[in-house]
């Protein structure tokens, strides 16, 4: 299985789309057999859904992602685990050991709407001024 993990540090990315990084993951018999840390090629509807596929990405992991995000990635036949949080390597062993659970998005609906690239602060309701 390979897996994009939305990457900000050492941490999942409260937002797939506006993540600096993508940690991508090959797990095979329940370890990684490969790592590797690649840069966001930029936020554009459709875009990384088609750019993670052609890396042959399985599933995606992320805090949070819109309605419309979702639909792309299962268009493609990517599954898209939202909800996450916490250090990238917890995640990584729990994907080892097949116990990582989504939940409800990070992002409220809307957050991302409207502003591209340009925009620098979400609308995360625990969250004041959070920049990316």
């Amino acid at each position: 299985m390979r897996v994009a993990i939305s990457t900000d540090g050492d941490y999942v990315s409260m937002h797939f789309g506006r993540c600096p990084s993508f940690t991508i993951v090959d797990v095979e018999n329940n370890k990684v057999a490969k790592k590797e840390i690649i840069d966001n090629p930029g936020h554009q509807p459709g875009f990384i859904p088609q750019f993670l596929h052609e890396k042959g990405i399985n599933c995606i992991v992320a805090g949070g992602m819109g309605m419309r995000a979702t639909g792309f990635f299962n268009d493609l036949g990517i599954q898209a685990i939202v909800g996450v949080s916490g250090r990238i390597d917890d995640v990584i062993e729990k994907l080892q050991k097949g116990t990582l659970k989504g939940a409800e998005s990070l992002c409220k609906p809307g957050s991302g709407k409207g502003y591209g690239i340009e925009k620098t602060i979400c609308d995360h309701p625990n969250e004041e001024n959070h920049k990316h």
